[in-house]
């Protein structure tokens, strides 16, 4: 399947490669931290409970099925990152002059740096809102033997190094996807792009007559 033949560009862009990855990468850092405080207001703490047994044994269970936030908040940030980062492929690929393989290395690399930044100020955010909780100096007693308690919402679904690698690389994987297909859609060898490339037999086919 091949899109229309794009027009040449005439002249070269004001704005150089480099700078142009650049803008990139730093408007996605931008957006990070944005995301990063939306996730933080929107994401549900889970609340728990600490119950003192008789025997002076410590029992620490969450209230209802407040125990599922463990995997709703980083869904959350994650389903936030991976909008951003569509979003984030379409206005790149609008960019015309500057598509190609050094315009898809900048988005993916803004998109890791954006969930980067997502993930801290979210972590920063919902830690100064709720506090860390030190279960093990919560002050139950047989005169008190109940403690009702709330914890952050996680960035993470785990602590493991593929977990948090997933996090912020499936952003990027998902930019490159939504990239690749109005790439796979040109005709052009050059995309449209600047500089322009004499015509493959492929476009010259697909050219009107």
């Amino acid at each position: 399947m091949t899109g229309p033949v794009l027009p040449r560009p005439s002249t070269a862009p004001r704005t150089s490669r480099r700078r142009a990855v650049f803008a990139i990468a730093a408007a996605l850092f931008i957006a990070g931290v944005i995301i990063g405080g939306l996730w933080a207001w929107m994401a549900p703490p889970v609340h728990g409970v600490m119950a003192l047994t008789h025997d002076g044994d410590r029992l620490r269970d969450y209230l209802g099925d407040e125990s599922e936030h463990f995997f709703v908040a980083p869904f959350l940030l994650l389903g936030l990152l991976n909008v951003a980062a569509a979003v984030a492929a379409v206005l790149a690929w609008q960019w015309r002059a500057h598509r190609g393989p050094s315009m898809v290395t900048g988005l993916c690399a803004g998109v890791v740096i954006a969930a980067g930044a997502a993930v801290g100020v979210g972590a920063l955010l919902v830690h100064l809102r709720y506090g860390a909780v030190d279960l093990a100096a919560v002050p139950v007693s047989h005169g008190h033997p109940v403690y009702y308690f709330t914890e952050a919402p996680p960035v993470f679904f785990g602590r493991t190094g593929w977990q948090i690698a997933c996090t912020l690389l499936l952003p990027a994987s998902t930019a490159a996807l939504v990239y690749a297909v109005p790439v796979a859609a040109t005709a052009r060898d050059d995309l449209g792009g600047y500089p322009a490339v004499e015509p493959s037999y492929r476009e010259a086919a697909s050219a009107p007559s």
